[in-house]
Order: C-alpha cells, then structure tokens, then sequence
C-alpha cells in the first residue's frame, strides 16, 4: 500500500480539496508552491537554523527506564515536549509561515484547540513580524487560559468562536470564514494534517523531523535505525505523522495509534473517529467523520482540547483503512493514569494528549527485547488545571 499522496491529493480514497469556489486559486497557488519551496536550498537552509538555533532540535530521544521496567520491554520516548512553545507544533508553524512568507502573505490566520498550535503560530508570526489572527473556541478559551495568555503577549490576536460546542471544529469553520473573505492577503496556517490538499502532505512532510531524528537517535542508541513499535496519540494527527513518517513502507514496524474515546466509544460523549466515523468532508477534505445518519456532524467530546476533533487527517483515515495503523480508542480517565504514571515514573509531566498514547501501554503485550519509541508530543503545563480538577488524580496524590 501507498501512503504517499497522490497526484491528485488522495491517500487511497481519502483527501482531495473540497473549497469554495473563492478559494480554489488561493488553494491551487499553494499546491503548485509548497514542494519546490520546501526543495528549494534557501528554505532549506532557514528552516534547519531555526530548527537547530531556536526550537532546539533535535529533541532527545529518552531511554525511560523505570517505565521500560514497569511494562518489561524497552520504551524511548520521543521528546517533542522539550521543543520550544512546549509541543510538536513549532516545527509545522515556522515552516508554514516562512512559505506565507515567500509567498508575499502577511497576514496569518490559525485555529487552535489546546492552544499549542495557537502558540507556535503566534510565535512564529512575532519572530518575523506577522500580523496573527487565532480562532479557538470559547470552551477552549477557558479550559486553556494559559495558552491564551501566551498568544496575547505574543502579539496575536485571539478569537473566541462561539458556535456549535465551542471548540476545534467551530475554531476551523471560522478560520474558514475568515480566509473566504481575505484570500488573496491571508495564509492559513493549518495545524495539522487536515484540511483541503495540500495541506495533510504539507504538514507531514514539516513533522517528518520527528521520524527523521528518531531513524539516526536509535541507530546511536540500540544500533538500528528502526523501532519495533511506534506510537502517537491522533486528533487530526500532525505529531503521528511526522512519527510515521519515514516508517510507512518498513514492515518490521508496528504502528499503533491512540485516539480520544472520551467518557467511552458507547457513550455518546467521545471523539474517537476512527472507531465511530463514517466517511464524510470536513473543512476541504474526505475522511471518515463523526456524523448521524443524516450526515450532520456530531458533537465530539474528550478531556483533551487537542483531541476533541470530530474528523481524522485521510493518511491516518487510509493507514487505519487498510490495517497500517492499529488504532485504540483511549478513555479520559485511562489518559489521565496513564499521565500520573509517567509522572511518579519517569518525573515529566506529559500534555493529556500525550497521556492517550502512553495508555496504549497497559493495553498491548511487547516482548522484552522490543524497541517502543513513543511521541510525548507536548508537555503537560497547559493542562495543570484540568490535572488539578481530576478526582482520579487527587485520590492519588492522598493516597500516596
């Protein structure tokens, strides 16, 4: 199978650009653009210094050793926490942003569910003197404070979306609007592998960094340049496709995503796509989707603002699809012991999107010879209040 984009921006039967009329051209400028820009040795250049001299990569790929002792196998966690702006995000905002750039766009729209993608395009957009609009939905605004504080001072001005359940959806559709009316002066700068073509691709191939690093860190490490397991939470699934990326076509890999399952896949209240979606277009792309039989989007819910997202990116639509990508549907509170464990563990406190991923431990059987490299795609920071709400994490605290 191919897990490559097509010519005509398809992963199998998932993709493709589904735009307004108004912005066909504005779409059709960039997929004619972004690979020669992202071939050509300036872009090149510019991106690795501030890859190397301002995010501060390579981020570490760790040995964790009480958890590889807990779970009898060898566990490397891929320490995208530790970028600058806290998350993965970083290395997709600088590189959309220096394509806006030579694309003469100055000013930048983004929307933004945990805040981090906000974040790093609000930095990014200050380092090179942007005008930053942020869309994020109301519910987002509250429960991520502190990273709207970081946005605001930062320079970027932050728009809280009130529609539908007020938050990533509703944050997309009225960065949609937005680009609608301003398409020949705005770029969107969208935060994962989402969206219209060419998009998905775009943001694979800047989150490619990930695997890129994780190929020559383990052949320092273990004397070989490929895990036996890679695993990565998935919203729309930037942080997991720049973990898959450079493992797609090696067998030898097992690649197991976590996706957000809420209060459960029967409750009504989950945003587990891949276990629940249908196929369906959201925001310019065919994927599977969370809908009724009617084909209206159904709310998505989950303790995680980064995950709550009723659709999934079409590569990761395509790797589940054909059996790729073995795919668990985590539940709030299995993300949130899966948190607290790393945490008395291993001392770092993980974003509660990562959390999902490290509850895939528990649930899968790894021989104690196997390398598990696993994204912890950002740090738990923004999340200290919902951490400090959590009964499950409060009785643990007493208890210890």
């Amino acid at each position: 199978m191919n897990y490559t984009v097509d010519n005509n921006g398809y992963y199998g039967t998932y993709g493709g650009a589904y735009v307004p009329e108004i912005l066909y051209g504005t779409v059709e400028a960039l997929k004619n653009a972004y690979l020669d820009v992202l071939q050509s040795p300036s872009f090149k250049a510019q991106y690795a210094h501030l890859m190397k001299h301002y995010v501060g990569r390579p981020s570490p790929l760790y040995c964790a050793k009480r958890l590889s002792e807990r779970y009898h196998t060898q566990i490397y966690l891929k320490r995208e926490d530790l970028n600058h702006t806290g998350a993965h995000k970083i290395n997709n905002a600088i590189g959309q942003v220096l394509i806006a750039q030579q694309m003469g766009k100055r000013r930048i729209i983004a929307e933004t569910g945990a805040g981090q993608h906000g974040v790093a395009t609000a930095t990014a957009c200050a380092l090179m003197g942007l005008e930053c609009i942020v869309y994020m939905g109301a519910t987002d605004v509250e429960r991520q404070y502190l990273n709207v504080q970081k946005m605001k001072m930062l320079g970027a001005s932050v728009m809280p979306v009130q529609s539908g359940n007020k938050t990533l959806k509703d944050a997309a559709n009225e960065a949609l609007r937005d680009w609608c009316c301003h398409p020949d002066t705005t770029f969107y700068v969208i935060g994962s592998t989402v969206g219209p073509h060419p998009y998905p691709d775009l943001v694979s191939r800047l989150q490619a960094i990930i695997s890129e690093e994780i190929k020559w860190q383990l052949q320092e490490q273990v004397g070989r340049d490929y895990p036996d397991y890679l695993i990565a939470c998935v919203g729309g699934g930037s942080n997991a496709a720049g973990t898959y990326y450079h493992y797609w076509d090696n067998p030898k890999v097992r690649i197991i995503s976590a996706e957000a399952a809420g209060l459960g896949v029967d409750t009504g209240q989950s945003a587990a796509t891949i276990h629940l979606g249908k196929l369906g277009i959201i925001h310019g792309s065919k994927t599977l989707l969370m809908q009724d039989d009617d084909g209206q989007i159904t709310e998505p819910y989950s303790i995680s603002a980064g995950l709550d997202y009723p659709g999934i990116g079409p590569l990761h639509a395509h790797a589940a699809t054909t059996g790729r990508a073995k795919v668990l549907a985590i539940t709030d509170d299995e993300a949130l012991r899966a948190a607290l464990e790393l945490t008395e563990l291993e001392g770092i406190i993980p974003a509660i999107e990562s959390a999902h991923a490290l509850a895939v431990l528990p649930k899968e059987t790894f021989g104690a010879n196997d390398i598990v490299v696993l994204t912890v795609s950002g740090r738990g920071d923004k999340d200290m209040e919902t951490y400090a709400r959590s009964p499950l994490i409060n009785s643990s605290r007493q208890s210890a």
